[in-house]
């Protein structure tokens, strides 16, 4: 295909990079990507071998040397270029991660608009790393804090946002001063093999030095070197909770920080005072959309009762037309599970929620489709559920949508925060009183809150993250920043004396 071509993805592609070079031996590994739209070969990648991963992490070492010193409005101007070149490559991109990804193209093209916006908001804010000025106690002293960069920032991104999630990471810690060693996916290897290719065009032409944009290629393993790794100080990790929770226990025994970004329960309590039509549309994108393979994606509706009959008629009103199938396809809403695991789950909860007391009202079957017959296609389900369900605390990364009904604002909070995950959360109403409730210190306890407005689908501008089991991390926007530096507090005597804090005397003669 010739996007393929222009994004320079061959038969096989060498999926470790130093910046503008990729290497590795012809002995090494390869896993074959497969696009979920029918299950056909993409292309093979090479995997990280010990010896080029220590290659890329001394090469990444010696340019910090080099890149901690450049002016940080200089490494906006690189990551200025950055978006320039993706803005070039942004439909023959968001094909890519179609492709290989499964959502469908109106997200691919989304989620490289994130790294172009993402790039855009760097620039800014590399002229903003600001610190502060204190008032000293001590005559003719001043005191300031500033911020300098960690060194690598090591970023381990999952498959459903192959490219935009490492650009949150990657654009702001670079505008820092910080050199990067990317994993993404072995689900979607190609994706970041692309977003190297076009990294290694700005570099290249700006005569930078090699190891400021690194990419490493491998599964679990070349994960647990990273994480392993004290010569990263910082890994910023996006996946599953299990898969944090491992990562967090691993550098916190070395004493390095984390930035985690792990799974979500998202739900969405509809007032009897809400807009429900609108209520309906933003459950909808939530639930459905990129296949429920969202960490933000819509997993719980809590509805008044007065409303709860006519939400739910109107959700599996809209549910009859959403269109599945090819992903490529401009009328197409939701495209296909990432693999035969994916599906497998998603009919191991259906089972559980029917065994738990629950009823299926609409969906969960699969969708065989001509010509794709090697994708997982399903039909987006709808259940009636009881919050305290097993299967309704655990994150299933697939298109269930649970209708959980309340009685009264109390008990909708309580159910809304009674799961282990906070990362993003919604309430729909018209009625102020219950808007700020929901949005005050008594109401949701998630990273993300919002008032009409669904839980999918967060602007790079505000910090993204949530609480709980999903981990407490913050990317992209607000002072995420500052996650990727290290504070120092920093006090000069311009006097022709020695005073000590807290008046305390210590003459010597």
């Amino acid at each position: 295909m010739e996007f393929l071509k222009k994004l320079g993805i061959e038969g096989t592609n060498l999926g470790t990079s130093t910046g503008q070079k990729f290497i590795g031996s012809e002995s090494q590994k390869t896993i074959s990507s497969h696009t979920p739209i029918d299950g056909s070969q993409i292309a093979d990648t090479t995997l990280t071998s010990r010896e080029d991963y220590e290659k890329v992490i001394e090469t990444a070492r010696e340019a910090f040397k080099e890149w901690r010193m450049v002016p940080a409005p200089k490494r906006g101007e690189i990551v200025r270029q950055i978006g320039l070149e993706l803005r070039k490559h942004k439909e023959d991109l968001g094909r890519l991660v179609t492709y290989e990804m499964g959502k469908i193209y109106q997200e691919g093209l989304g989620e490289v608009q994130e790294m172009i916006d993402i790039c855009d908001f760097a620039v800014g804010q590399s002229r903003m790393l600001y610190g502060k000025t204190m008032q000293s106690e001590r005559p003719e002293h001043r005191m300031y804090e500033q911020w300098h960069p960690l060194g690598i920032t090591g970023i381990i991104s999952a498959f459903n946002f192959p490219v935009a999630v490492y650009s949150w990471n990657a654009m702001i810690a670079a505008v820092c001063g910080n050199v990067m060693v990317w994993k993404g996916s072995e689900k979607t290897p190609l994706c970041s093999i692309a977003v190297q290719n076009i990294i290694g065009k700005v570099l290249k032409r700006n005569d930078m030095p090699e190891g400021i944009f690194n990419l490493v290629t491998g599964d679990r393993e070349v994960g647990e070197w990273m994480t392993n790794d004290k010569r990263i100080p910082l890994i910023s990790a996006t996946g599953s909770i299990r898969m944090g929770k491992e990562v967090a226990k691993t550098v916190g025994a070395r004493l390095g920080k984390t930035i985690l970004e792990l799974g979500g329960n998202n739900a969405i309590i509809v007032s009897k005072d809400a807009d429900l039509e609108l209520a309906a549309r933003a459950t909808v994108f939530g639930a459905v959309g990129t296949a429920g393979q969202r960490c933000t994606s819509t997993r719980r509706l809590i509805i008044h009762e007065e409303v709860f009959d006519e939400l739910k008629n109107r959700l599996i009103e809209i549910y009859e037309d959403v269109n599945i199938g090819n992903p490529m396809d401009e009328d197409t809403l939701v495209g296909p599970l990432i693999d035969k695991e994916a599906a497998d789950n998603m009919q191991a909860a259906l089972k559980e929620i029917k065994k738990a007391g629950g009823e299926i009202v609409y969906g969960g079957e699969e969708v065989n489709l001509k010509k794709m017959s090697d994708g997982h296609y399903v039909q987006p389900a709808i259940a009636i559920v009881e919050n305290d369900y097993n299967i309704v605390q655990e994150e299933t990364f697939a298109p269930i949508l649970y209708l959980i009904k309340y009685s009264n604002l109390d008990e909708a909070i309580a159910k809304h925060n009674g799961v282990r995950q906070g990362l993003s959360s919604a309430m729909f109403t018209l009625n102020l009183r219950e808007a700020e409730t929901f949005l005050s210190a008594r109401g949701s306890d998630c990273g993300i809150a919002n008032i009409n407005v669904g839980t999918s689908g967060a602007e790079i501008g505000g910090a993204f993250g949530g609480e709980k089991e999903t981990g407490g991390g913050r990317e992209s926007g607000s002072d995420a920043w500052k996650g990727y530096m290290r504070r120092q507090t920093n006090t000069i005597n311009w006097s022709t004396k020695m005073p000590l804090a807290q008046g305390i005397e210590f003459d010597v003669d």
